[in-house]
């Protein structure tokens, strides 16, 4: 089943997530959105309740799911992470803490992130239909790098906090609007992207149907036309909320969602745990016409990620 456009309604649980409220789901308590964006003020933000920390309330550790089919290694070590793809802008914060240790923030936890762009295309897999009926990728008139926009490091500061600079992703048959997550610990900074080290977690961010709906009708999402995959419907979200990754959203400005969003979650995991990626849920094939072997082979390379490491 996939999204209705004209269906307004929202549950208690995701309006919790809209307006920034403590979401407590599965035992995994989230930050209300002042204390998340704490740093950040504007008279046009609306108010919103902070009653919890991360330190208030220890979180249960997140469980991995499936990285799935677009993942790409040598991603560069940067804030901005949109190459100049058009889209309704994106910042996201995330906070990494040790769910094994009161949850203490982890310090220099590298957090990797990978989404799709406004029409539902990734990096190093442009060729891939992103199913209904959307431009070329191509046709986007960006000067963006196809092996590397939409991906990135952050490197935790010692309040375990990492921050993008991205845009709200589109879409693709058959999945939801979402965000991957890998979450690394005992590597390095080298050559302009994160090398060594362990993967602790793998998983994805996800956004709340109704204002996926919203986005969807603004330039350029609008463009790729068909039905999107609700979050209840979804094959790798399971409904839990905060805990499964449901990200808690505030609008720059609430009466223009155009004027962009900002999303955080506390991510709370066993920096001793070692995972591959393949978690639970399937993460969906690539969509037709998409790659099912070996990344292409103009995927970043080191060299590549150093030079444009360089460049940004």
């Amino acid at each position: 089943m996939t999204g209705n456009h004209g269906n307004s309604s929202i549950t208690r649980r995701r309006a919790l997530a809209v307006t920034g409220g403590t979401v407590a789901a599965g035992g995994l308590a989230v930050t209300g959105y002042q204390s998340a964006f704490a740093d950040t003020t504007g008279t046009t933000e609306a108010t919103a309740t902070a009653s919890a920390t991360a330190t208030d309330a220890c979180m249960t550790l997140l469980s991995s799911v499936t990285e799935g089919p677009y993942y790409l290694d040598g991603a560069l070590v940067r804030k901005d992470i949109t190459e100049g793809k058009s889209g309704v802008p994106l910042t996201l914060r995330l906070t990494v803490v040790d769910a094994t240790d009161g949850c203490t923030p982890v310090k220099g936890a590298a957090v990797e992130i990978w989404h799709c762009d406004a029409w539902g295309y990734y990096s190093g897999y442009t060729t891939a239909n992103p199913g209904g009926s959307a431009p070329a990728e191509s046709e986007d008139g960006s000067t963006a790098n196809d092996a590397t926009y939409l991906r990135g490091y952050q490197i935790a500061n010692a309040n375990g906090v990492v921050k993008f600079e991205t845009i709200f992703p589109g879409w693709y048959t058959p999945r939801t609007c979402h965000i991957h997550v890998k979450v690394h610990t005992g590597g390095e900074k080298e050559d302009g992207t994160y090398e060594g080290g362990k993967v602790n977690y793998t998983g994805q961010l996800f956004f709340d149907d109704t204002v996926a709906e919203e986005i969807f009708a603004l330039e350029p999402y609008s463009r790729h036309s068909g039905s999107y995959t609700t979050l209840d419907n979804d094959m790798v979200y399971d409904g839990g909320g905060a805990s499964s990754g449901l990200l808690t959203l505030k609008a720059v400005h609430k009466a223009d969602p155009s004027k962009g969003y900002k999303g955080s979650l506390s991510l709370a995991v066993d920096p001793d745990a070692e995972n591959t990626g393949a978690g639970s849920g399937g993460g969906g094939t690539p969509p037709s016409g998409g790659p099912t072997g070996a990344p292409p082979s103009d995927a970043p390379s080191e060299s590549a990620s150093a030079s444009a490491a360089a460049s940004s």
